[in-house]
C-alpha cells in the first residue's frame, strides 16, 4: 500500500463517484478503478458498495477514510517538517556567549533577526568564558559561539571576526583621572594603578592585548586581581579595588560608582566580537546564523563608523 492509494480512496469517497474523482486526480477513470480494486483485495475488505451511479462507502470504507486522512496528513506535516529543517526553519540551536560579548548590541540585533527570521528554531544560549566556549565547541555541545579574542585556534574551528571597538578605561567615580570631565585617558597615566583583568587562562588573547598595550605606553601593569567574568570587573571598580580596560560596550552597564573614560593613545587596544563555529559544520541552523549575523554585523559597522573600525572579516580556520 502506498500513499498514493489512500489518496485515490479519499477521492472516491469524497466524490462518491469513481469518473469526478478520476478527473480531480488527473486520471483515466479505468486505472483507478483497478487501483481501488487492488486496495480492497489487499485490506480483504470491501470499501465501496457499488451503484448505477456512484459508489457509497460501506461501515468499513467509513472506519478506513478517518484513519486515511490522518494518515495522509501526518505525511504531509512530515514532509513539510523535514523541509523546514533542511532550510534551517525547525529544530534547535545552541549558541554559546560570553558576558562581554552578550552586552554588546550586536548580538541582540543577530538574536532578534534570527528570532524574526526563523521563529520555529528553539534558540538555547549557554554563557561560558571564551577558552570554555572554545572547548565546548570542539566537543560538539554547542554550534556556534560569539567570543571576543580567540584564546585558541584547535583545528577544524573557524573563527569570524564581525567587529571591533574600542577598549575604555573603567575607573572609580572618585578616581582623580575620573574628576577631569570628559577627557580622554593616556595610558601611560595608568602606570602605577592596580589593575583588575579577566584572568590569563579564561580570555588570554585580551588579557594580553591590555598587557602589551601598557607596555608600549612605557610601563609594566601592576595587576592586582584576575577574575572569571569581565561584570566582576565593573563591580570590583565601583569597590575601589582598581581600575580596567573594558570594551566600549560595556559602558551601558551603569553601575553606581564607576566613571568610564576613552583611552587617548593612537595605538589603543581593541576588542574583537568574534562568531567561532566548527570549519565542517552543515547544520543550516548555523548557516542562517552566519548570514545573519553578517548582515547585522555589516548594518552596525556602517550606522557606528569610525577611522579605528574595521571591516567585518572573512572566516578563518
Amino acid at each position: 500500500m502506498e500513499l498514493r492509494h489512500l489518496r485515490y480512496f479519499i477521492a472516491v469517497a469524497e466524490e462518491g463517484h469513481v469518473t469526478r474523482a478520476a478527473a480531480r486526480l488527473g486520471l483515466q477513470q479505468p486505472p483507478l478503478s483497478q487501483q481501488i480494486r487492488a486496495l480492497e483485495a489487499e485490506l480483504g475488505v470491501a470499501l465501496f458498495t457499488r451503484l448505477p451511479r456512484g459508489m457509497q462507502m460501506t461501515p468499513a470504507g467509513r472506519a478506513f477514510l478517518e484513519q486515511s486522512r490522518a494518515v495522509l496528513s501526518a505525511a504531509e506535516r512530515a514532509a513539510a517538517q523535514a523541509v523546514m529543517a533542511a532550510r534551517g526553519q525547525s529544530g534547535e540551536i545552541v549558541i554559546g556567549v560570553t558576558t562581554s560579548a552578550i552586552l554588546h548590541p550586536l548580538l541582540p540585533a543577530i538574536m532578534g533577526a534570527y528570532r524574526r527570521a526563523y521563529p520555529e528554531v528553539l534558540l538555547r544560549p549557554q554563557e561560558g568564558n571564551a577558552a570554555d566556549l572554545t572547548d565546548a565547541l570542539v566537543g560538539g555541545s554547542i554550534h556556534a559561539g560569539f567570543v571576543r579574542a580567540v584564546v585558541s585556534r584547535p583545528v577544524g574551528v573557524t573563527f569570524v571576526k564581525l567587529l571591533e571597538e574600542e577598549l575604555l578605561v573603567a575607573l572609580p567615580a572618585g578616581h582623580v583621572l575620573a574628576r577631569r570631565g570628559d577627557a580622554a585617558v593616556a595610558l601611560r597615566e595608568l602606570a602605577g594603578e592596580g589593575f583588575i583583568l579577566v584572568r590569563r587562562q579564561a580570555a588570554p588573547g585580551m588579557y594580553a592585548d591590555v598587557v602589551e598595550a601598557c607596555r608600549l605606553a612605557g610601563f609594566e601593569p601592576r595587576i592586582v586581581t584576575e577574575v572569571g567574568r569581565m561584570l566582576t570587573n565593573i563591580t570590583l571598580v565601583a569597590a575601589g579595588v582598581g581600575i580596567s580596560l573594558v570594551p566600549a560596550s560595556m559602558r551601558g552597564i551603569a553601575l553606581a560608582g564607576v566613571t568610564y573614560r576613552r583611552i587617548a593613545d593612537p595605538s589603543r587596544p581593541l576588542a574583537p566580537l568574534t562568531l567561532a563555529m566548527r570549519a565542517d559544520e552543515t547544520r543550516p541552523t548555523v548557516a542562517n546564523l552566519l548570514a545573519i549575523s553578517h548582515v547585522q554585523a555589516r548594518a552596525m559597522g556602517s550606522s557606528n563608523a569610525s577611522p579605528r573600525k574595521r571591516k567585518p572579516a572573512r572566516a578563518t580556520a
